[in-house]
């Protein structure tokens, strides 16, 4: 089926609306940042940078990582934005732009997302790095998709049933898993549970400052709850949507995050840029171990 104009939208060079990318701009292993300043701290590690193309938000570097070829793109903040940049990130490996029809054998990509998060549990300490083995969509991305994520799983069970009558919110959550390879590859060394995607920085994310929250008893709930021995390690933005997009667009996905901000303890790192520079050399040095 040939995609109109208005569904999928290309740029007048013929590059993808919002990135602004072409295909071959574009590497099948991808390092996902929020910051668009971050794409920097990422490719200066590259032994040599092919693109660099911005639009907005949105900041593509290309290169080579010894003999692995990658890219970094910068997200911008929220679900929301991962809904744009999944997409087209998709659409540059599996759709035809000059004939706009679906490709017939779909390339597989590995996204992994660099960010930051709170830690939600007292032992997990600022500057830690934790890589997330499912993350549980507070978001509603997932609702406006034919999404294997949003089925009712054990997981999703267990969480109904230990907030029982607390929870007051519209949407329900979703559940979406780490691409299990990535997960073995990535967690020695660093903590591994759940994440908790949010879609805001401050009430969504339990944080009260002069506009009162729904419900003051979300973290607290968040954080005793645990399935098959796991808990909810940390909250953020991103990585359920990555997790759940990934999965039904048939790509590898994995969230690393560093622990900015403890929130039981009340406590925010001192060193923030050199949590940032131990979470990215950390990643890169697992990527040229081999994926």
């Amino acid at each position: 089926m040939k995609l109109q104009a208005s569904e999928l939208i290309l740029n007048p060079d013929g590059s993808i609306y919002h990135l602004h990318l072409l295909p071959e701009q574009l590497a099948p292993i991808i390092l996902t940042v929020g910051d668009q300043d971050r794409v920097d701290l990422v490719s200066r590690y590259f032994d040599r940078v092919e693109y660099r193309v911005r639009k907005r938000e949105f900041v593509t570097h290309t290169g080579w990582l010894g003999n692995t070829r990658l890219s970094v793109v910068s997200t911008g903040i929220g679900p929301d934005n991962i809904d744009i940049v999944l997409n087209e990130i998709d659409a540059l490996f599996n759709i035809d732009l000059d004939t706009r029809t679906a490709k017939p054998h779909p390339t597989a990509l590995t996204i992994i997302r660099l960010g930051t998060a709170g830690g939600l549990q007292p032992e997990v300490p600022v500057d830690s790095l934790v890589v997330s083995a499912g993350g549980i969509g507070m978001d509603g991305l997932l609702q406006f998709y034919e999404a294997p994520a949003q089925q009712r799983q054990p997981l999703l069970d267990a969480l109904r049933q230990h907030f029982a009558g607390e929870w007051s919110f519209p949407l329900a959550p979703y559940y979406a898993a780490a691409d299990p390879g990535l997960l073995a590859k990535f967690q020695a060394g660093l903590y591994s549970g759940y994440t908790a995607t949010n879609p805001g920085f401050y009430g969504p994310q339990g944080r009260q400052l002069r506009a009162p929250v729904r419900m003051p008893g979300y973290l607290d709930q968040l954080q005793t709850f645990s399935f098959e021995g796991q808990r909810v390690l940390n909250l953020e933005m991103e990585t359920a949507a990555i997790y759940g997009l990934a999965q039904l667009l048939g790509h590898k996905a994995l969230s690393v995050s560093a622990i900015l901000a403890n929130r039981p303890l009340g406590q925010f790192s001192r060193d923030s840029d050199a949590l940032l520079q131990r979470l990215i050399e950390t990643c890169l040095e697992k990527i040229e171990a081999g994926l």
